[in-house]
C-alpha cells in the first residue's frame, strides 16, 4: 500500500530506478535549468535574470561559494544555480490568506518540498502561544515582540543567534555586532555543520582555516586531487575549472565511495563539444574508498613518500622548505614510518596497487592541489584527516607555491564571508579588541553556543530564544526528532526568510517569520539604491547587485532588519549609529575596514569591477602565524569507523535536484533516480548478504552508543555501485539517524557521513 500523502503532497517512496549516468551536464542540464527557471518565472523573467547571475555588474549566486573567473561567460551559472535563482525569483507567492487557510498542524505534515514549493513570503507573520494559525503582524509589532522576550532574558546568553550561508557580509557584520552589544557570542551558524573541521585543522597547521589557492592554481596544477567531493550535483561551475585544468596537462584523482558522474565526464554546455559531443573525460584515477578511511590514506601516501626519499635521497621531499618553514616533522615522520599496512587496506577498502598509482602520479608531479568538501569534515576523526592532508603537502612544498595548496570547496555563498565578518562563537580576541575600539562598548569574552551546544542548551532549557538569519535549522541539524523537540522548548523561534521551510512549522511558545529581500532584488535605502558583497571559497570579496523589483512592498533587507531589531531591543542608550547603517551600506563597510584584516578601503576596493583577493600569509609569502610562527607537522594515531557484524556505514547526501536543504524536485538524474527521494543506495553484494533485492523497503535505525533508537521507515532499497560496506541517502530525510553527540572531535562538527546503520525489512511499500 502507498504512503499517504497530503494532498498537492507528491509522493516520495516510490521512484523509477534506472542505471547511474557517465557523465554530468551537456543539453539535459540546459533544458532542465530552463524548463526549473520559466516554471518558476516565466520566459521574460528568466531571460533577464540568468544574464545577470555571477556577472560583474549583477547579482552572486544565492548557491555554492565557488569563485567566478576573471574572464567570464555570457551564462555564468551552472544548473543548480539557475534553480537556486529561480526558487527566489519565483512569481509565486505566500501571503497571509495561505496561512489562514493552512494551520501550522497542517503544514507541519507537509514535506519540505511542498513548502518550498508555495513561494515568495510577503509579510510578516506571527503565531500567538498556543495558536494554530500565523497572522500578519506589522513590522514595528514584530520587533517588540523580539525585544520583549529578549529583554526579558535573565542573561543574554540565554538567546541564540544563528545565521546561514546566504547572509551578506554587510549583515554579518552587523548581526554579530548587535549579538555581542546584546552581550552574546552565542552565534552558531552552518560552517559549523559543514567545514568546522576544515576551519580547525587548517589554522592549527597553517594559521589560517581557509583553503590556500585561487582558481588560477588549479589551472596551473599538476595533479589535483579532488576527495570526499561531489561537484557535478554540489559545486558544477568547479567542472570547468578542472576541465581547463586537464587541458593545460593536470592530472585528476577523485577519492570517493561513489562514483560520481561529473568527475568521470564533463560535457561543457558552454561549448559546442560539450552540448553535442562526447565532453570531456576528467578523472584520470578514480580511489572508490571506504567511507572515512582517507587519513589512512593520506598516512599511507606520506609513508611511501618518506620511504621513497629513503631510497632516493634529496630527489622526493622539499627538505629547504621543510627545514626553513614547517615544525614537528620528526614526530610526524616517526608516525608515517610505523604505518600499519593492514590496518590501511582494510580502512580504505583498497588494494596496495591503487595506493601506489597514486604515488606514481604523486611522484611525477611538482605542483599538487588537494580539494575536499563533507566527506572529509563529517566524521569523528575528520580534523585528523585534513592535518594529514596538510602534512601530504607539507612533504614535498605544496602551500605557498603556484599551482598547490589545500582547496576545502565551501558550499554555500558566503558562508566563508560570515565567519569572515564575525559569524563564531569563539572568536579571536584581536577581534574582539577591534570592535571595543570601534564602537566603545566591551563586547564579552566568553566563548558561545555552536550548533550541537545551542540545540542542546534549548533542550536543556538553558537558552530560550532563538532567532535564525536565514536557513532551514530544523532541517539542517543532527538527529531530527532532538532538534524539533528542543526548538519546542522555546520561548520564541524567529526566522528571517525568503520562503516558507520545515522551521517555520517546528516552533516555539510563540514564534515570528520576518520576511526578507533576496539577493536578485532591487535594495533601495534613504541614501539610494544599495549594494552587498560576499567573499567566494578562494577569498575573493566582491559585489553583488540585485536587479528585480521586490516580490512584496512589505519585504525588508537583511541590514534593515538587523537595524531595527537592535533599535527595538538596545534602544537609544546604544553607541552604535544603527540608523545610519540602514540607510546607506557604504558605512557599514566603512566600519568593517576598521575592524576586519584585509579590509581595509573596503569601498575603493569593491568598487573595481571583480572585487579583490583577501590576504593569505601562507600563499602570499610562506608565512604562518601558527603557535609556532611555521606550518606544524602533526602525528596523530590513525582513526577509521568501526562497523559490527551485519551493519552498514551510511553516509547523508545531496540529490541533484537538491541544494543544501532546498529540494528543487524529486529527480536525481546522475543517479538515476526518478519522483522520489526517500532511498537507500546499497552495494547490490552488500544487499543480498542482507537479504534485500532491489526494489525490497527497509526501515534504516541508526545504533549509537546512548543505545537510543532512530529510525528513518520506509526506504526503497537502489542496488548501487558504491563501496561494500558503506551505504547512502538523502537528507534531510536521514539527518533522523544522526545522533546529537555523534560528533568531530575538536570541531564538534556532526558526524553525518559515518553513522552506523541496520537494515529492517518491509514486506510493501509503507503506509
Amino acid at each position: 500500500m502507498a504512503r499517504k500523502a497530503p494532498a498537492g503532497d507528491p509522493e516520495q517512496d516510490a521512484p523509477e530506478v534506472s542505471a547511474p549516468k557517465h557523465a554530468a551536464a551537456g543539453l539535459p542540464a540546459v533544458g532542465h535549468s530552463l524548463r526549473i527557471a520559466q516554471q518558476q518565472m516565466g520566459v521574460r523573467r528568466t531571460a533577464l535574470t540568468l544574464l545577470k547571475v555571477n556577472q560583474k555588474n549583477g547579482f552572486d549566486c544565492p548557491g555554492c561559494a565557488w569563485p567566478e573567473p576573471g574572464h567570464r561567460h555570457t551564462a555564468e551559472f551552472c544548473e543548480n544555480g539557475a534553480k537556486a535563482v529561480a526558487e527566489e525569483a519565483t512569481l509565486r507567492r505566500v501571503t497571509p490568506d495561505f496561512f489562514a487557510e493552512h494551520p501550522v498542524s497542517d503544514l507541519n505534515r507537509r514535506s519540505g518540498y511542498w513548502l518550498g514549493q508555495q513561494g515568495r513570503l510577503t509579510q510578516p507573520m506571527y503565531l500567538p502561544d498556543g495558536a494554530d494559525h500565523y497572522e500578519p503582524v506589522p513590522w514595528e509589532r514584530a520587533f517588540d515582540i523580539i525585544a520583549e522576550e529578549l529583554n526579558a532574558l535573565a542573561s543574554p546568553d540565554e538567546a541564540l543567534f544563528y545565521t546561514s550561508g546566504r547572509t551578506s557580509n554587510e549583515a554579518a557584520f552587523l548581526y554579530q555586532l548587535f549579538a555581542r552589544e546584546f552581550g552574546t557570542n552565542n552565534l552558531p551558524d552552518c560552517s559549523n555543520m559543514c567545514h568546522e573541521s576544515s576551519g580547525s585543522a587548517l589554522s592549527e597547521t597553517i594559521g589560517i582555516g581557509k583553503g590556500s589557492v585561487l582558481l588560477e592554481d588549479l589551472y596551473r596544477s599538476d595533479l589535483i586531487i579532488v576527495a570526499g567531493q561531489n561537484p557535478g550535483t554540489n559545486h558544477p561551475r568547479m567542472l570547468s575549472a578542472l576541465e581547463k585544468a586537464k587541458a593545460g596537462g593536470a592530472t585528476i584523482v577523485t577519492v570517493n565511495p561513489l562514483p560520481e558522474a561529473g568527475l568521470q565526464r564533463f560535457k561543457n554546455p558552454q561549448t559546442a563539444k560539450g552540448l553535442v559531443g562526447g565532453g570531456a573525460p576528467l578523472s584520470d584515477l578514480f580511489l572508490q574508498i571506504r567511507l572515512g578511511g582517507d587519513q589512512a590514506l593520506f598516512r599511507a601516501l606520506n609513508a611511501l613518500l618518506l620511504q621513497a626519499e629513503e631510497e632516493a635521497p634529496d630527489t622526493v621531499l622539499d627538505h629547504n622548505f621543510i627545514d626553513e618553514h614547517t615544525h614537528g616533522f620528526e614526530d610526524f615522520a616517526a608516525a608515517a614510518r610505523a604505518t600499519d599496512w593492514d590496518e590501511v587496506l582494510r580502512a580504505t577498502g583498497l588494494d596496495r596497487a591503487e595506493i601506489d598509482q597514486l604515488l606514481a602520479l604523486v611522484l611525477k608531479s611538482k605542483s599538487i592541489v588537494v580539494c575536499w568538501a563533507m566527506g572529509l569534515t563529517q566524521h569523528k576523526h575528520s580534523v585528523p584527516t585534513i592535518r594529514e592532508v596538510v602534512n601530504f603537502l607539507l612533504l614535498r612544498g605544496n602551500i605557498g607555491r603556484p599551482g598547490a595548496g589545500v582547496c576545502p570547496v565551501r558550499g554555500h555563498s558566503n558562508v566563508q564571508g560570515d565567519r569572515t565578518m564575525g559569524i563564531f562563537e569563539r572568536p579571536a580576541p584581536e577581534f574582539l579588541d577591534a570592535l571595543e575600539k570601534e564602537f566603545g562598548f566591551a563586547p564579552p569574552r566568553e566563548h558561545g553556543y555552536d550548533v550541537v551546544r545551542a540545540i542542546r542548551a534549548l533542550r536543556d532549557g538553558d537558552a530560550k530564544v532563538f532567532f535564525a538569519m536565514g536557513g532551514n535549522f530544523v532541517a539542517a541539524s543532527p538527529d531530527t526528532d532532538a532538534t524539533e523537540a528542543a526548538m519546542r522548548r522555546a520561548r520564541l523561534t524567529v526566522h528571517v526568510s525568503t520562503k516558507l521551510n520545515r522551521s517555520h512549522v517546528v516552533t516555539g511558545a510563540r514564534a515570528l517569520i520576518l520576511p526578507t529581500l533576496g539577493r536578485t532584488e532591487k535594495d533601495v535605502q534613504e541614501a539610494g539604491a544599495q549594494f552587498v558583497t560576499v567573499e567566494d571559497s578562494m577569498g575573493m570579496v566582491h559585489a553583488s547587485r540585485g536587479t528585480l523589483e521586490p516580490a512584496g512592498p512589505h519585504l525588508l533587507s537583511e541590514p534593515a532588519i538587523i537595524v531595527r531589531l537592535a533599535r527595538a531591543v538596545l534602544g537609544p542608550e546604544s553607541r552604535v549609529p544603527w540608523a545610519d547603517f540602514e540607510a546607506d551600506y557604504g558605512l557599514v563597510r566603512d566600519r568593517i575596514s576598521r575592524v576586519v584584516p584585509g579590509f581595509e578601503d573596503f569601498n575603493a576596493k569593491v568598487a573595481h569591477p571583480g572585487g579583490f583577493t583577501l590576504p593569505h600569509a601562507p600563499r602570499d609569502s610562506r608565512s604562518f602565524p601558527t603557535a609556532t610562527g611555521k606550518a606544524n607537522f602533526t602525528a596523530a594515531e590513525v582513526e577509521y569507523p568501526a562497523v559490527p557484524e551485519g551493519r552498514l556505514l551510511l553516509q547523508t547526501l545531496r540529490s541533484h535536484d537538491q541544494y543544501n536543504t532546498t529540494i528543487y524536485g524529486l529527480d536525481d538524474r546522475y543517479r538515476g533516480i526518478k519522483g522520489g527521494r526517500r532511498v537507500v543506495l546499497l552495494n547490490p553484494e552488500d544487499a543480498a548478504a542482507l537479504g534485500f533485492a532491489d526494489g525490497a523497503y527497509t526501515d534504516l535505525v541508526s545504533e549509537w552508543s546512548d543505545g537510543a533508537e532512530r529510525r528513518a521507515a520506509g526506504f526503497r532499497v537502489v542496488h548501487y555501485p558504491t563501496t561494500r560496506g558503506c551505504a547512502a541517502a538523502y537528507y534531510p530525510e536521514t539527518n533522523v539517524l544522526v545522533p546529537l553527540d555523534h560528533t568531530a572531535d575538536t570541531s564538534n562538527t556532526p558526524a553525518s557521513k559515518s553513522v552506523v546503520i541496520r537494515l529492517e525489512a518491509g514486506s510493501d511499500r509503507p503506509v
